[in-house]
């Protein structure tokens, strides 16, 4: 695997692990978590993050196999979708959460952040790649 690839996908095994600790802390704790819906379930929390990371695995084996462009524009959605974890926020301020609360929505939203800035880098480098002389 070359360089850019490893630096990618530590970064999606770093923001798939933050985001499966805070699934799990959100599933396990459900019921405190401020401002969310009833209808959540613990299941449904579970298999949100299944869904979740299927987008991304689907990215990086997309990335993996030489098709680039379409795989870097899958995992902007699935780090794009950790950063959705700020909608806790909107329903509830942080000083409603609990500090684990703050630092597992936190992590995940980070670790999904640098997976976002890596991907952009990396397209930007194909536009500009594509669009140079050759």
């Amino acid at each position: 695997m070359d360089r850019p690839n490893r630096l990618l996908f530590l970064l999606l095994t770093v923001y798939a692990t933050a985001s499966l600790v805070h699934f799990v802390h959100n599933a396990e704790f459900l019921g405190d978590y401020p401002g969310l819906p009833d209808s959540w379930s613990r299941a449904g929390v579970y298999l949100a993050w299944i869904g979740m990371t299927a987008i991304g695995g689907l990215g990086a084996l997309l990335v993996y196999r030489g098709r680039e462009s379409i795989g870097l524009m899958v995992l902007a959605v699935y780090a794009a979708l950790g950063l959705d974890s700020l909608g806790h926020y909107v329903v509830a301020p942080l000083s409603s959460h609990t500090s684990m609360m703050n630092t597992t929505i936190l992590l995940e939203v980070g670790a999904a952040a640098l997976v976002l800035l890596e991907v952009v880098r990396r397209l930007f480098g194909l536009i500009a790649r594509r669009a140079s002389p050759r």
